[in-house]
Protein backbone atom coordinates (compact mmCIF):
# COMPACT_ATOMS: atom_id res chain seq x y z
CA UNK A 1 0.00 0.00 0.00
CA UNK A 2 1.43 3.29 -1.31
CA UNK A 3 1.25 6.87 0.64
CA UNK A 4 -1.45 7.74 -1.94
CA UNK A 5 -3.12 4.42 -2.80
CA UNK A 6 -6.36 3.48 -1.72
CA UNK A 7 -7.06 -0.68 -0.68
CA UNK A 8 -9.88 -2.36 1.81
CA UNK A 9 -7.42 -2.07 4.71
CA UNK A 10 -7.35 1.86 4.27
CA UNK A 11 -10.60 2.50 4.83
CA UNK A 12 -11.41 -0.46 7.09
CA UNK A 13 -8.89 0.01 9.98
CA UNK A 14 -8.95 3.36 10.86
CA UNK A 15 -13.04 2.12 11.11
CA UNK A 16 -11.98 -1.03 12.42
CA UNK A 17 -9.81 0.62 15.81
CA UNK A 18 -12.83 3.22 16.44
CA UNK A 19 -15.11 0.40 16.75
CA UNK A 20 -13.10 -1.63 18.80
CA UNK A 21 -12.29 1.39 21.19
CA UNK A 22 -16.18 2.48 21.29
CA UNK A 23 -16.72 -1.38 21.89
CA UNK A 24 -14.60 -1.95 25.04
CA UNK A 25 -16.15 1.27 26.67
CA UNK A 26 -19.17 0.10 25.75
CA UNK A 27 -18.92 -2.70 27.04
CA UNK A 28 -18.13 -1.79 30.59
CA UNK A 29 -14.60 -3.78 30.46
CA UNK A 30 -11.64 -1.96 31.46
CA UNK A 31 -7.83 -2.84 32.20
CA UNK A 32 -9.31 -3.17 35.94
CA UNK A 33 -12.25 -5.35 35.10
CA UNK A 34 -13.15 -8.74 33.98
CA UNK A 35 -11.27 -11.61 34.31
CA UNK A 36 -7.68 -12.37 33.61
CA UNK A 37 -8.06 -14.33 30.05
CA UNK A 38 -10.73 -11.67 28.81
CA UNK A 39 -8.71 -8.61 29.62
CA UNK A 40 -5.32 -10.49 28.01
CA UNK A 41 -7.44 -11.31 24.86
CA UNK A 42 -8.99 -7.56 24.54
CA UNK A 43 -5.09 -6.16 25.23
CA UNK A 44 -4.04 -8.42 22.74
CA UNK A 45 -6.68 -7.43 20.13
CA UNK A 46 -6.33 -4.27 20.70
CA UNK A 47 -2.93 -3.90 20.16
CA UNK A 48 -2.76 -5.57 17.34
CA UNK A 49 -5.63 -3.06 15.83
CA UNK A 50 -3.30 -0.11 17.42
CA UNK A 51 -0.45 -0.73 15.31
CA UNK A 52 -2.06 -1.52 12.25
CA UNK A 53 -3.75 1.49 12.48
CA UNK A 54 -0.58 3.22 12.75
CA UNK A 55 0.43 2.14 9.75
CA UNK A 56 -2.88 3.33 7.57
CA UNK A 57 -3.21 6.62 9.00
CA UNK A 58 0.24 7.54 8.34
CA UNK A 59 -0.23 7.11 4.84
CA UNK A 60 -3.47 9.26 5.03
CA UNK A 61 -1.51 11.71 6.90
CA UNK A 62 0.99 11.64 4.17
CA UNK A 63 -1.58 12.34 1.31
CA UNK A 64 -2.87 15.09 3.22
CA UNK A 65 1.09 16.51 4.29
CA UNK A 66 1.75 16.25 0.19
CA UNK A 67 -1.35 17.90 -1.21
CA UNK A 68 -0.77 20.93 1.34
CA UNK A 69 3.24 21.29 0.85
CA UNK A 70 5.68 22.11 3.22
CA UNK A 71 6.15 22.71 5.68
CA UNK A 72 2.88 23.06 6.64
CA UNK A 73 2.19 19.16 5.87
CA UNK A 74 4.30 18.19 8.47
CA UNK A 75 2.45 19.93 10.45
CA UNK A 76 -0.37 17.50 10.15
CA UNK A 77 2.04 14.87 11.81
CA UNK A 78 2.81 16.86 14.14
CA UNK A 79 -0.12 18.35 15.93
CA UNK A 80 -1.85 14.72 15.42
CA UNK A 81 0.84 13.07 17.04
CA UNK A 82 0.58 15.87 19.94
CA UNK A 83 -3.21 15.43 20.36
CA UNK A 84 -2.41 11.32 20.87
CA UNK A 85 0.44 12.20 23.64
CA UNK A 86 -1.40 14.62 25.31
CA UNK A 87 -4.92 12.69 25.46
CA UNK A 88 -3.00 9.28 26.42
CA UNK A 89 -0.88 10.97 29.42
CA UNK A 90 -4.03 12.97 30.76
CA UNK A 91 -6.12 9.91 30.81
CA UNK A 92 -3.47 7.74 32.80
CA UNK A 93 -3.02 10.73 34.96
CA UNK A 94 -6.51 10.33 36.13
CA UNK A 95 -5.99 6.52 35.99
CA UNK A 96 -6.20 5.19 39.78
CA UNK A 97 -3.73 6.79 41.94
CA UNK A 98 -1.86 9.88 41.52
CA UNK A 99 1.14 9.14 39.33
CA UNK A 100 3.21 12.69 38.88
CA UNK A 101 6.07 11.65 37.02
CA UNK A 102 4.46 10.07 34.23
CA UNK A 103 4.01 13.24 31.92
CA UNK A 104 8.07 14.36 32.86
CA UNK A 105 8.93 10.34 31.83
CA UNK A 106 6.73 10.90 28.48
CA UNK A 107 7.82 14.30 26.94
CA UNK A 108 11.33 13.54 28.25
CA UNK A 109 11.19 10.54 26.49
CA UNK A 110 9.96 11.82 23.32
CA UNK A 111 12.71 14.16 23.39
CA UNK A 112 15.23 11.75 23.73
CA UNK A 113 13.52 9.48 21.09
CA UNK A 114 13.24 12.18 18.34
CA UNK A 115 16.53 13.91 19.43
CA UNK A 116 18.45 10.48 19.07
CA UNK A 117 16.70 7.88 18.07
CA UNK A 118 14.73 9.03 15.32
CA UNK A 119 17.52 11.61 13.75
CA UNK A 120 19.99 9.12 14.63
CA UNK A 121 18.40 6.62 11.95
CA UNK A 122 17.46 8.99 9.50
CA UNK A 123 21.02 10.46 9.01
CA UNK A 124 22.51 7.24 9.26
CA UNK A 125 20.30 5.38 6.48
CA UNK A 126 19.97 8.03 3.94
CA UNK A 127 23.74 9.32 5.23
CA UNK A 128 25.00 5.85 3.60
CA UNK A 129 22.30 5.84 0.68
CA UNK A 130 22.96 9.51 -0.04
CA UNK A 131 26.42 9.56 1.37
CA UNK A 132 26.09 13.52 2.17
CA UNK A 133 22.87 15.19 2.84
CA UNK A 134 22.17 18.31 2.98
CA UNK A 135 19.81 20.53 5.34
CA UNK A 136 18.64 24.08 5.79
CA UNK A 137 20.67 25.16 8.61
CA UNK A 138 18.69 28.45 9.24
CA UNK A 139 15.27 26.58 10.15
CA UNK A 140 17.30 23.58 11.96
CA UNK A 141 18.74 26.34 14.07
CA UNK A 142 15.43 27.68 15.10
CA UNK A 143 14.45 24.17 15.77
CA UNK A 144 16.95 23.70 18.23
CA UNK A 145 16.70 26.93 19.62
CA UNK A 146 13.14 26.26 21.10
CA UNK A 147 13.82 22.85 22.02
CA UNK A 148 17.19 24.17 24.04
CA UNK A 149 14.58 26.85 25.35
CA UNK A 150 11.53 25.01 26.27
CA UNK A 151 13.35 21.60 28.07
CA UNK A 152 15.57 23.45 29.66
CA UNK A 153 12.71 26.07 31.46
CA UNK A 154 10.09 22.65 31.95
CA UNK A 155 12.31 19.83 32.65
CA UNK A 156 15.58 21.00 34.15
CA UNK A 157 14.36 24.65 36.04
CA UNK A 158 12.04 22.42 38.41
CA UNK A 159 15.15 20.92 39.99
CA UNK A 160 16.34 24.46 40.93
CA UNK A 161 13.31 26.24 42.28
CA UNK A 162 12.91 26.85 45.41
CA UNK A 163 9.22 28.06 45.75
CA UNK A 164 8.12 24.06 46.16
CA UNK A 165 10.26 20.42 46.69
CA UNK A 166 12.53 19.99 43.98
CA UNK A 167 11.67 18.87 40.49
CA UNK A 168 7.92 20.68 40.96
CA UNK A 169 6.75 24.13 40.24
CA UNK A 170 3.94 25.57 42.64
CA UNK A 171 0.76 27.10 40.70
CA UNK A 172 2.02 30.44 39.64
CA UNK A 173 5.38 29.53 38.24
CA UNK A 174 3.28 26.02 36.53
CA UNK A 175 0.87 28.28 34.46
CA UNK A 176 3.69 31.05 34.06
CA UNK A 177 5.91 28.55 32.76
CA UNK A 178 2.82 27.04 30.39
CA UNK A 179 1.88 30.14 29.12
CA UNK A 180 5.12 31.02 28.07
CA UNK A 181 5.75 27.76 26.66
CA UNK A 182 2.68 28.11 24.39
CA UNK A 183 4.01 31.59 23.16
CA UNK A 184 7.10 30.25 22.35
CA UNK A 185 5.54 27.37 20.40
CA UNK A 186 3.16 29.65 18.50
CA UNK A 187 5.89 32.22 17.61
CA UNK A 188 7.76 29.43 16.14
CA UNK A 189 4.82 27.91 14.17
CA UNK A 190 4.33 31.51 12.82
CA UNK A 191 8.16 31.82 11.70
CA UNK A 192 7.77 28.53 10.53
CA UNK A 193 4.71 28.72 8.20
CA UNK A 194 4.26 32.52 7.29
CA UNK A 195 7.14 34.76 8.14
CA UNK A 196 10.33 32.66 8.01
CA UNK A 197 8.58 30.05 5.50
CA UNK A 198 12.00 29.54 3.27
CA UNK A 199 14.21 28.77 5.95
CA UNK A 200 12.27 25.38 6.38
CA UNK A 201 11.70 24.07 2.85
CA UNK A 202 14.56 22.37 0.93
CA UNK A 203 14.03 22.12 -3.07
CA UNK A 204 12.19 18.89 -4.36
CA UNK A 205 15.11 16.16 -4.77
CA UNK A 206 15.49 15.57 -8.48
CA UNK A 207 14.43 11.64 -8.55
CA UNK A 208 11.20 12.30 -6.23
CA UNK A 209 8.02 11.72 -8.61
CA UNK A 210 5.47 14.27 -7.46
CA UNK A 211 1.78 13.67 -7.00
CA UNK A 212 -1.18 14.94 -7.42
CA UNK A 213 -4.37 14.11 -5.37
CA UNK A 214 -8.17 15.26 -5.85
CA UNK A 215 -9.85 17.41 -3.30
CA UNK A 216 -12.25 14.01 -2.45
CA UNK A 217 -9.18 11.94 -2.21
CA UNK A 218 -7.50 14.48 0.19
CA UNK A 219 -11.31 15.00 2.00
CA UNK A 220 -11.61 11.22 2.47
CA UNK A 221 -7.57 11.14 3.86
CA UNK A 222 -8.70 13.55 6.36
CA UNK A 223 -11.80 11.53 7.33
CA UNK A 224 -10.28 8.75 7.67
CA UNK A 225 -6.78 10.19 9.51
CA UNK A 226 -9.32 11.62 12.17
CA UNK A 227 -11.15 8.70 12.86
CA UNK A 228 -7.89 6.45 13.29
CA UNK A 229 -6.22 8.99 15.72
CA UNK A 230 -9.37 8.73 18.02
CA UNK A 231 -9.21 5.09 17.53
CA UNK A 232 -5.50 4.71 18.38
CA UNK A 233 -6.10 7.16 21.63
CA UNK A 234 -8.50 5.09 22.95
CA UNK A 235 -6.43 1.79 22.27
CA UNK A 236 -3.46 3.06 23.62
CA UNK A 237 -5.13 4.14 26.93
CA UNK A 238 -6.40 0.89 27.08
CA UNK A 239 -2.66 -1.01 26.07
CA UNK A 240 -0.67 1.26 28.02
CA UNK A 241 -2.34 1.43 31.10
CA UNK A 242 -2.88 -2.75 31.02
CA UNK A 243 1.07 -2.64 30.68
CA UNK A 244 1.73 0.02 33.80
CA UNK A 245 -0.84 -2.05 35.83
CA UNK A 246 1.50 -4.76 35.01
CA UNK A 247 4.40 -3.38 35.91
CA UNK A 248 3.17 -2.58 39.40
CA UNK A 249 2.02 -5.85 39.69
CA UNK A 250 5.56 -7.33 39.33
CA UNK A 251 6.78 -4.27 41.18
CA UNK A 252 9.43 -3.15 38.58
CA UNK A 253 10.92 -0.16 39.83
CA UNK A 254 11.12 1.59 36.78
CA UNK A 255 7.87 1.36 35.74
CA UNK A 256 7.11 4.90 35.27
CA UNK A 257 10.45 5.29 33.07
CA UNK A 258 8.96 2.07 31.06
CA UNK A 259 5.60 3.78 30.23
CA UNK A 260 6.63 7.31 29.53
CA UNK A 261 9.35 5.44 26.77
CA UNK A 262 6.08 3.12 25.46
CA UNK A 263 3.76 5.98 25.41
CA UNK A 264 6.49 7.65 23.33
CA UNK A 265 6.94 4.82 21.26
CA UNK A 266 3.66 4.51 20.07
CA UNK A 267 2.90 7.89 19.70
CA UNK A 268 5.86 8.73 17.66
CA UNK A 269 5.65 5.67 15.14
CA UNK A 270 4.05 7.31 12.19
CA UNK A 271 6.10 10.09 12.62
CA UNK A 272 9.58 7.97 12.86
CA UNK A 273 8.03 6.18 9.66
CA UNK A 274 7.04 9.38 7.68
CA UNK A 275 10.97 11.29 8.41
CA UNK A 276 12.65 7.47 7.30
CA UNK A 277 10.87 7.71 4.19
CA UNK A 278 11.57 11.62 3.38
CA UNK A 279 15.41 10.23 4.68
CA UNK A 280 15.44 7.77 1.89
CA UNK A 281 13.87 9.91 -0.36
CA UNK A 282 17.13 12.06 -0.07
CA UNK A 283 14.60 14.46 1.50
CA UNK A 284 16.55 14.94 4.59
CA UNK A 285 15.03 18.69 5.99
CA UNK A 286 11.87 17.53 5.39
CA UNK A 287 12.73 14.07 7.96
CA UNK A 288 14.15 16.93 10.70
CA UNK A 289 10.91 19.32 10.20
CA UNK A 290 8.99 15.72 11.24
CA UNK A 291 11.20 14.91 14.00
CA UNK A 292 12.51 18.41 15.56
CA UNK A 293 8.46 19.63 15.06
CA UNK A 294 7.97 16.53 17.13
CA UNK A 295 9.72 17.45 20.14
CA UNK A 296 9.36 20.81 20.16
CA UNK A 297 5.12 20.33 19.94
CA UNK A 298 5.50 17.75 22.81
CA UNK A 299 7.08 20.12 25.01
CA UNK A 300 5.19 23.59 23.75
CA UNK A 301 1.68 21.95 23.67
CA UNK A 302 1.85 18.77 25.88
CA UNK A 303 3.10 20.14 28.92
CA UNK A 304 0.82 23.00 29.23
CA UNK A 305 -2.30 20.97 28.57
CA UNK A 306 -1.05 18.62 31.89
CA UNK A 307 -0.11 21.45 33.42
CA UNK A 308 -3.79 22.48 33.20
CA UNK A 309 -4.94 18.94 33.99
CA UNK A 310 -3.07 19.03 37.05
CA UNK A 311 -4.13 22.54 38.23
CA UNK A 312 -8.15 21.55 37.53
CA UNK A 313 -7.83 18.05 39.78
CA UNK A 314 -5.39 18.97 41.76
CA UNK A 315 -3.04 16.38 41.35
CA UNK A 316 0.31 16.38 41.75
CA UNK A 317 3.09 17.20 38.92
CA UNK A 318 6.90 16.43 38.98
CA UNK A 319 8.60 17.58 36.01
CA UNK A 320 12.51 18.21 36.70
CA UNK A 321 14.17 15.56 35.80
CA UNK A 322 16.49 13.56 38.19
CA UNK A 323 20.76 14.08 37.65
CA UNK A 324 21.35 10.96 35.06
CA UNK A 325 18.68 11.92 32.70
CA UNK A 326 19.58 15.85 32.87
CA UNK A 327 23.05 14.85 31.93
CA UNK A 328 21.83 12.67 28.77
CA UNK A 329 19.18 15.75 27.71
CA UNK A 330 21.74 17.72 27.50
CA UNK A 331 23.93 15.60 26.03
CA UNK A 332 21.44 14.81 23.04
CA UNK A 333 20.92 18.44 22.57
CA UNK A 334 25.05 19.39 22.55
CA UNK A 335 25.24 16.95 19.85
CA UNK A 336 22.16 17.88 17.63
CA UNK A 337 23.87 21.57 17.82
CA UNK A 338 26.64 20.13 16.72
CA UNK A 339 25.38 17.77 14.05
CA UNK A 340 23.63 20.67 12.10
CA UNK A 341 26.04 23.43 12.54
CA UNK A 342 26.91 22.86 8.87
CA UNK A 343 25.01 22.37 5.82
CA UNK A 344 25.15 19.07 5.12
CA UNK A 345 25.25 15.51 6.93
CA UNK A 346 26.99 12.08 7.14
CA UNK A 347 26.19 8.47 8.20
CA UNK A 348 28.81 8.81 11.06
CA UNK A 349 26.98 12.05 11.71
CA UNK A 350 23.64 9.47 12.18
CA UNK A 351 25.81 6.96 14.39
CA UNK A 352 26.39 9.68 17.07
CA UNK A 353 22.75 10.26 18.01
CA UNK A 354 22.27 6.42 17.78
CA UNK A 355 25.11 5.44 20.26
CA UNK A 356 23.18 8.32 22.64
CA UNK A 357 19.88 6.48 21.93
CA UNK A 358 20.83 3.05 22.90
CA UNK A 359 22.45 4.85 26.13
CA UNK A 360 19.53 6.16 26.95
CA UNK A 361 17.38 2.82 26.10
CA UNK A 362 19.52 0.81 28.22
CA UNK A 363 19.87 3.40 31.54
CA UNK A 364 15.77 2.74 31.37
CA UNK A 365 16.42 -0.53 32.62
CA UNK A 366 19.67 -0.57 34.07
CA UNK A 367 19.50 2.95 35.44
Amino acid sequence: MTGFGRSVTSYTMPLAALAMAAAVRASGLSVDQGSPDVRILVGALSSAIMFTTIFVALDHAEAVARRVGEPYGTLVLTFAVTAIEVSIIVSMMLHGENNPTLARESVFSTVMITSTGVVGICLTLGGWRHRKQAIVRQGTSAYLSVLIALTVMTLILPTYTQATGPGTFSAAQLGFVSVLSVLLYASFVFAQTVRHREDFVQGEAHDVPMRTVAHESIAISALLLLCGLIGIVMLAEQVAASVEDALAAYQVTQADSIVGALIAGLVLMPEAISAIRASFKNELQRSLNIAMGSACATIGLTIPAVAAASLLTGRGLTLGLPASDAVLLVLALFICSVSFSTERTTFLTGMIHVVVFFTYVFLIFVP
